[in-house]
């Protein structure tokens, strides 16, 4: 990554606007009272939000980058990072695993590189952090959602907030990002796993690079609605289970006529406040509720529930025994 002498972005008046309008909805609060921390890989979009931060919560802002020990220009990049946010004056650390990543690369780094971050963030006493998810972003995750067969849930694509974790630029696109750095004067880390067939969003990105038909603000909209549909499934369930005379008690579940959207997520939501180590899949709560329905106990990791013999409506939540060794 190399820095040349512009020190400050370009950005339009309104783009730093909408930006702060989308951090007060997201948080429900005054931008101006809060500190962020910025993960920053060293790629373009998480150096443009670095970049637009810095213009709208000048010293209220600081910066993460975590190297996973994958890649050997990873401290470099980390480095290069550090230098851009010296010159404008942003706190940044470079955040390490105390282990080496195992399993599905992927997936196990992005489990740990949030971990990471949010014990950075606690200890750093920020109130948010921010990461640089945008609308190409979510259009390829809600399209890799439809090839899985996901429902509303999986569909509802990456969410604005996800507790302290804050995504404000889902409504931009990767060009206007990569405008921002450019003017600006940076060149920004080219990471190759985001062009290695190996992993699917990379061939998904090389597919619609030849659709030019596909409207990616279109689509970023359309997960947009599809998780305030989530949300309005899960108040559903959560009404539901309120509803009931033995609603505060987790172990019990009434079964009626629900629709299937409604009855796995009340079906979770009982497991999860029993034993937080239970949390099965929708395919596997969906099928649950089918055996219950006949008649049939089902066993779930820690749980074991239990259709009552003289009330075919009501289930109870037991724990499974231990076993034998």
């Amino acid at each position: 990554m190399r820095l040349q002498p512009k020190p400050r972005p370009v950005a339009e008046p309104e783009q730093l606007a909408a930006l702060t309008r989308e951090l007060a909805r997201l948080t429900g609060e005054d931008p101006e009272k809060l500190r962020f921390g910025v993960a920053v890989s060293g790629g373009p979009d998480s150096v443009a939000l670095l970049l637009l931060m810095h213009e709208i919560a000048a010293g209220r802002v600081a910066a993460a980058t975590v190297d996973h020990g994958l890649r050997p220009e990873a401290a470099a990049e980390a480095e290069a990072v550090s230098c851009i946010c010296g010159k404008v004056g942003i706190a940044h650390t470079t955040l390490f695993p105390a282990e080496p990543i195992h399993g599905s690369v992927q997936a196990a780094a992005r489990a740990v590189r949030y971990a990471l971050l949010e014990e950075w963030r606690a200890a750093q006493g920020i109130d948010y952090l921010l990461t640089a998810h945008h609308a190409d972003d979510q259009a390829e995750t809600l399209l890799m959602r439809l090839n899985r067969a996901s429902g509303a849930a999986g569909l509802a694509g990456i969410r604005g907030r996800n507790g302290r974790i804050l995504r404000p630029l889902l409504g931009w696109r990767r060009a206007d990002l990569c405008a921002i750095v450019g003017a600006a004067g940076i060149t920004a880390v080219d990471d190759p796993s985001n062009r290695d067939p190996r992993f699917d969003r990379a061939r998904l990105r090389a597919a619609l690079a030849d659709a030019p038909w596909l409207d990616v603000e279109a689509v970023a909209r359309s997960a947009a609605l599809l998780g305030e549909a989530d949300v309005a499934l899960d108040w559903a369930a959560d009404q539901m289970i309120a509803a009931w005379p033995d609603g505060d008690d987790p172990c019990v579940i009434r079964s009626g006529a629900w629709p299937d959207e409604i009855g796995w997520r009340i079906l979770r939501r009982r497991l999860t406040a029993l034993d937080v180590r239970c949390r099965p899949d929708q395919g596997q709560l969906l099928r649950s509720i089918d055996e219950l329905r006949g008649g049939r106990k089902v066993s779930l990791g820690f749980v074991v529930i239990v259709p009552d013999r003289r009330d075919c409506q009501l289930w109870r939540i037991e724990r499974a025994a231990p076993r034998r060794t």
